[in-house]
């Protein structure tokens, strides 16, 4: 008969486990998860024999629980036991003075950042935050020849043209106008602005509102 081996809860008996990715909880796995938080007892895979554990949970998750909840996706009951206290983390592209010393603390002895890499790192929006940051500096190791990394190593798509800063003129605002007889959504949508910024130039040059 094999041996049972003890559960993630029953290791950390007396000390803190860690839930990574909270909100991929199934549904019954919630129910589970709340019970043993209720109650700190709970029994073994296959067993019969209650056991009692006493362990601080730690979780986080990159999902809005908010609106799973309100989706029915996840127990607010297990939610309010979980958010004792929350620690919001910013994502990466809300501190981007973290990105160059994560990329360098994910990078293997022997190799480094050249600066076409530096700036694709800091141009890029990082919408999976550091996970995508560490996958993309670890595959860039692997697949580059030398010791320097270079901006074609990241695989990163190229950043997008910044859009133009000029101003349009009286007679560029006037003839969209005329273009678009008068339908300053349409007229605005031509020039690049929206309607209230194109609104705010007519008004600073004199133009009448249609």
């Amino acid at each position: 008969m094999p041996r049972a081996r003890e559960g993630k809860f029953e290791a950390a008996d007396g000390g803190t486990l860690f839930l990574d990715e909270i909100g991929t909880l199934s549904p019954a796995g919630q129910v589970k998860l709340l019970r043993v938080l209720e109650t700190g007892r709970f029994e073994r895979l296959g067993g019969n024999r209650e056991r009692t554990v006493k362990v601080r949970v730690v979780s986080a998750t990159n999902a809005d629980l908010h609106a799973m909840i309100a989706a029915g996706q996840f127990r607010q009951d297990l939610f309010y036991r979980l958010n004792a206290v929350e620690v919001r983390v910013p994502a990466l592209a809300e501190r981007p003075d973290d990105i160059l010393p994560l990329a360098r603390h994910f990078l293997p002895r022997g190799k480094r950042l050249g600066t076409d890499a530096e700036r694709a790192l800091l141009a890029h929006a990082w919408p999976g935050n550091v996970r995508e940051l560490r996958n993309v500096v670890q595959r860039a190791s692997l697949l580059s020849r030398g010791d320097v990394i270079g901006a074609g190593d990241l695989g990163l798509p190229l950043p997008a043209a910044a859009p133009s800063t000029d101003e349009p003129d009286r007679s560029a605002i006037e003839s969209a106008l005329s273009r678009h007889a008068g339908v300053v959504a349409q007229a605005a949508a031509d020039l690049g602005l929206s309607r209230q910024a194109l609104y705010r130039r007519m008004d600073r040059l004199g133009i009448a509102r249609p």
